[in-house]
């Protein structure tokens, strides 16, 4: 009978466990040690190894001859344990015995001494589950059991443990296992079993599995069953993902305000069977992978994708600001909440994506402010809004009541109103012009540049604008400050790499653009120097005064 791959790989020994170094090395010292507690608790998430430890630990602690901590695997007493002939280890489900006649069992079993192992050993999984009744008869037995009993406890939910058993046990907290090492035992596993795995299969494996190794075992069968060629294209098929390049086209429409392509899109993947619960929690982690490149300082240590995607990442972060991402990830979440509770999943998805591509049907405060914040970007361009282009209702504009102002004793002619002409409508979708280059000072202005220079008080908000270019950029301007002389804007800072920015011609067009978009001007960009103090011309007969002075020698007035 064919066994699936996450019973078959499962770790014999702690060398192969993945990820838990810092618990396999503390239980292999114990035993080399002989230093056995009578009580443990494993918890973790689920699919991090809690099950297979407890069995390694129950092997190595009957094992006959122990290699540095590890069971041998070969002893009689090891080859018991695995194929179930040996009875003094117990392995049970407390989800099923939960009951407290099912603990008095256990308690009644432990006085006997093992039939063939040196330790009885009982292996409670979701411990978590046992009733309030079980948990209170286990107690005495737990705080001070046989020499010959270990008790090991395995939950997910460590949370509603009682404190009084969590007193009694030692605690292991077991981690999400890193995707790197998820990646590198699925891959061995493939060659084992004769499969051709890539690498970029193997990470988008991991990253799916989200830190639980048997998850990625079982996607790994399943990509099997469909071919022993496995690559990117059949993982995204076994396990129903959208392929990348329908996130970043869904993306540009979001941030292009494209809805009908939007559409278009969601109604293509949802025709090929595409689960729309999870495209939104896709795109949800898209947008957080987003926002983790623009707010964290090694953003490629914490993300799983392959170069080429954080490259094509990256490029997308420009065109994003920090909010707008937190807001898009809010109007996916929420989505993504309401999912399956009455209305459709893609009509819950199409109405997140039509928000985010029209963001004037979206009524939250998120929303508002976002639109306030993209108003004051294009005040401070010079962008004008007539009031022509505001809608007002008929109807509200019939029931508006006319203000009667008081009449004045001693009415003044009113002057006669000259027709102004109405300011021409701009889109706020303006593609940005580039600012003109530079042009250089003249040498002989120099002193009366810097001399006329005043402080720039807009000059913190630009270094904060700054961060939507990059994050390294706005860091070399930290501290620094500003002037304003004539079409200049110069830069005083202390670090040079502020200055060595300066000299490159695609950052320095960067930040001019940025100062456009704070103040709504065009500067030229230049270091500044405090003027220097003019030196006072003094009379050669005065110093030569001065020094006789200084000697103690009188000098004679004529």
């Amino acid at each position: 009978m064919y066994q699936v791959l996450y019973r078959k790989w499962r770790p014999k020994t702690f060398e192969d466990v993945a990820g838990q170094e810092h618990i396999t090395t503390t239980l292999k010292n114990e035993i080399i040690e002989n230093r056995l507690n009578h009580a443990y608790l494993f918890t973790g998430s689920r699919g991090t190894g809690k099950t297979t430890c407890a069995k390694i630990l129950a092997k190595a602690a009957n094992c006959l001859s122990p290699k540095n901590g590890s069971p041998c695997g070969e002893c009689e007493i090891c080859r018991g344990i695995e194929n179930g002939s040996v009875l003094d280890v117990v392995e049970m489900d407390a989800a099923s015995n939960r009951n407290i006649d099912d603990i008095r069992d256990i308690i009644d079993e432990v006085q006997f001494k093992p039939n063939r192992a040196r330790y009885r050993v009982y292996i409670v999984d979701e411990v978590h589950m046992l009733t309030v009744q079980a948990f209170n008869a286990l107690l005495k037995t737990l705080e001070e059991p046989p020499e010959h009993v270990i008790f090991i406890l395995a939950t997910t939910e460590v949370h509603k443990l009682p404190q009084t058993i969590l007193s009694r046990c030692q605690r292991f907290d077991f981690h999400r296992i890193p995707p790197q090492d998820i990646a590198d035992r699925i891959l061995f596993v493939a060659g084992q079993e004769n499969v051709t795995l890539s690498d970029g299969a193997a990470m988008l494996i991991a990253g799916v599995a989200d830190g639980a190794l048997r998850d990625a075992l079982s996607l790994l069968d399943r990509c099997i069953a469909i071919s022993d060629n496995i690559d990117e294209k059949v993982v995204r098929q076994a396990a129903g993902l959208a392929d990348k390049k329908y996130l970043y086209e869904l993306s540009a429409c979001i941030i292009n305000k494209n809805t009908a392509r939007a559409m278009e899109y969601i109604d293509r993947l949802y025709g090929e069977s595409k689960d729309m619960a999870r495209l939104c929690d896709e795109l949800v982690a898209h947008f957080r992978a987003l926002m983790l490149i623009k707010s964290v300082r090694n953003p490629r240590n914490i993300l799983v994708m392959s170069d080429s995607e954080f490259e094509q990442a990256q490029t997308l972060c420009d065109y994003l600001s920090l909010a707008d991402t937190v807001y898009y990830m809010d109007v996916l979440a929420r989505a993504f909440q309401r999912m399956g509770r009455g209305t459709g999943d893609r009509t819950e998805l199409e109405m997140a994506l039509v928000k985010l591509s029209a963001p004037e049907l979206d009524s939250t405060n998120e929303a508002f402010a976002a639109r306030l914040t993209a108003l004051e970007r294009a005040v401070k361009r010079g962008i004008t809004v007539s009031a022509e282009q505001s809608y007002v209702p008929e109807e509200a504009k019939a029931e508006e009541p006319v203000k009667e102002e008081p009449a004045e004793e001693n009415p003044k002619p009113e002057p006669v109103k000259q027709e102004q002409p109405k300011p021409v409508p701009q889109k706020a979708e303006q593609p940005k012009q580039p600012s003109p280059a530079p042009q250089p000072a003249q040498a002989q202005n120099l002193d009366e540049l810097y001399r006329n220079a005043k402080p720039f008080p807009e000059w913190p908000e630009v270094i904060e604008g700054m961060k939507s270019i990059s994050k390294s950029i706005s860091a070399a301007f930290v501290g620094s400050a500003a002037y304003e002389s004539g079409g200049y804007l110069l830069i005083d800072a202390n670090n040079t790499m502020a200055f060595e920015l300066l000299r490159y011609r695609n950052h320095r067009q960067e930040i001019r653009d940025v100062i456009r978009d704070v103040t709504g001007k065009v500067y030229n960009l230049g270091p500044y120097r405090p003027p220097e103090k003019e030196k006072e011309v003094q009379d050669p007969m005065q110093q030569f005064k001065d020094a006789l002075s200084g000697s103690g020698i009188a000098v004679e007035e004529n």
